[in-house]
């Protein structure tokens, strides 16, 4: 969506500000799979591609997540687009219709009324004049990633490449160029999986406040301006009535499922969203899609999300049948777990799932907002690593987004996290990439605890991670098992998990061996513990956590 958790503060959850908000604060959650869709989309202009995957969920159960993925583990996202140019965070395009709140008073300040500079013309004055994709792909490869994820449209309904069918997108308005062609070639010369995020589907809702202000002009009133020959329609499809609290700021996160009082689209919109995605499938073949929607896209209003996951699945499968590409949803029902891989938004779990799953995150906001940067609000590279580890040791990947500034550049502030995860990364990766979860994902205070919730949107909730917590993998033959302690400790490692006692270990240990170090590190295994003593300290980013590689024989 993404969900604006960040932006409401955790104590509106308590029970007297749920009874005082207009409609649940968060009542998104699953969609049963047998509904009946209000609107079967047309394959006229995009046919169905021929395959073992139908359009239905029945058929996409088939779904298995391949190998690739299991092994990549950590992916960097540029979730860039012209609602980075304000500077002002995420949700720019709805929230600056909103009169009286943070983002309608910074537009009032820095471009006047809605009406009168509109998103359009934020847009328009969007250049991207500094983007170099090649530059900050390489500079994502060397922090670890192995796939990369660029924004291909967002709630604004802004397409970032040449689309056939979008007229406002990024090589017709604005930047005048390809994003989406210059981040896959970029990301395909390093060698890195490609991922674009599709978020489109609801623009018919989330652009209503706009309806006050531009959102109703049509092509005809373009007479005379700079957008003559364009309709503000295609961009902010509003040619219907607003659905309930519309221009109540919350409101559509209970809408999110099409219910509660929402406008309901219509064909030709949930068309139009089928034919752009098809189109952006078919030129830039991506590996991973990314809908930031509950199941599928327009599920249940549409059928549009069943047939472009039938679609890729089929364009992506490998020569003898095999899937081969990702998609993702969020708040899955059990059945729809198996048609495609569940995404924790800012999130995780308590256990090792049963089947991969990927927790998405920001180092600030979702779309760069200079506040952020100016209080040091990002997370840091130790922060970034610790849940790294904790979501790889449960069968989990991470996708990390890195906000970028209008001009597509990172800030400094940013560029020392991304070199701090690298520089942890070029020591220790063996441990967290092409591994597997071990019989227990870890110990310590921080596993321990279950004060905060798992799933979406419990990102932060639990104890801080310190170093006397450890998380494990383990290789995918299971004869050698990664002890990572979150933090450098001081004072021998004890690993409860491996004693004796816990009869967790079926072979002997023959070597356990510190990362970074070449030497052998003296241990003793007792009934109580596995007991290592204590590394030599070390500095900076090598001291994020300490990696122990520890042999198993017969």
């Amino acid at each position: 969506m993404h969900y604006k958790i960040h932006d409401f503060p955790i104590k509106l959850l308590s029970t007297a500000a749920m009874l005082l908000a207009p409609v649940p604060l968060f009542a998104f959650g699953n969609i049963p799979s047998n509904l009946q869709p209000s609107v079967m989309v047309s394959t006229n202009q995009e046919p169905l591609v021929p395959g073992k995957f139908a359009p239905t969920w029945q058929s996409l159960g088939q779904y298995e997540t391949p190998e690739w993925f299991r092994d990549a583990k950590f992916g960097i996202w540029a979730h860039w687009g012209p609602q980075c140019q304000p500077e002002a965070g995420d949700w720019y395009a709805r929230e600056m219709y909103l009169d009286g709140s943070e983002k309608n008073k910074f537009h009032l300040a820095h471009y006047g009324a809605p009406d009168a500079y509109g998103f359009k013309d934020v847009i328009r004055n969007w250049h991207a004049q500094n983007w170099d994709p090649k530059k900050l792909v390489a500079l994502y490869k060397r922090a670890g990633a192995k796939y990369f994820f660029a924004l291909a449209n967002h709630h604004d309904n802004f397409d970032l490449w040449n689309s056939k069918y979008q007229p406002w997108n990024s090589v017709a308005v604005g930047p005048k160029k390809d994003l989406i062609g210059g981040w896959a070639a970029a990301a395909r010369e390093q060698g890195l999986r490609l991922g674009v995020s599709v978020h489109a589907s609801h623009s018919w809702l989330w652009y209503e406040p706009s309806q006050k202000y531009d959102g109703n002009l049509t092509k005809g009133d373009g007479k005379g301006t700079w957008w003559n020959g364009l309709d503000p329609q295609d961009l902010y499809a509003q040619g219907h009535e607003p659905g309930r609290d519309y221009l109540k700021s919350n409101a559509i996160i209970g809408q999110w499922d099409w219910g509660n009082g929402a406008s309901k689209p219509d064909a030709a919109y949930c068309e139009r969203f089928y034919n752009r995605t098809m189109d952006l499938i078919k030129k830039y073949r991506p590996d991973l899609i990314y809908f930031d929607d509950n199941a599928l896209p327009l599920w249940p209003a549409s059928d549009a999300g069943l047939k472009l996951a039938a679609n890729f699945y089929n364009l992506t499968a490998g020569k003898n049948g095999a899937n081969q590409g990702v998609i993702f949803g969020k708040f899955l029902t059990a059945d729809q777990q198996q048609c495609m891989t569940h995404d924790f938004e800012r999130g995780g779990s308590h256990q090792i799932e049963a089947r991969p799953w990927q927790t998405d995150t920001c180092l600030g906001d979702w779309h760069y907002k200079r506040d952020v940067y100016d209080k040091n609000g990002y997370k840091s590279a130790k922060t970034v690593i610790h849940t790294l580890a904790d979501t790889v040791s449960k069968n989990g990947n991470l996708l990390l987004n890195v906000p970028l500034r209008g001009d597509g550049t990172i800030d400094e502030k940013e560029l020392a996290i991304v070199q701090g995860i690298g520089d942890w990364m070029q020591v220790n990766q063996q441990a967290i990439f092409a591994t597997r979860p071990w019989k227990v994902y870890g110990e310590g205070p921080s596993a321990a605890d279950r004060s905060g919730s798992s799933g979406g949107f419990s990102e932060g909730k639990g104890k801080e991670k310190t170093a006397e917590d450890i998380r494990f993998t383990s290789s995918k033959d299971g004869k050698t098992i990664y002890a990572i302690v979150l933090g450098w400790p001081d004072k021998p490692v004890s690993i409860k998990s491996l004693g004796k006692t816990a009869g967790l270990l079926t072979s002997a240990i023959t070597s356990v061996v510190l990362l970074g170090d070449q030497s052998k590190v003296t241990g003793k295994l007792t009934d109580e513990a596995l007991v290592i003593q204590a590394p030599a300290p070390r500095q900076g980013n090598a001291a994020i956590a300490a990696v122990y590689r520890i042999s198993l024989g017969k």
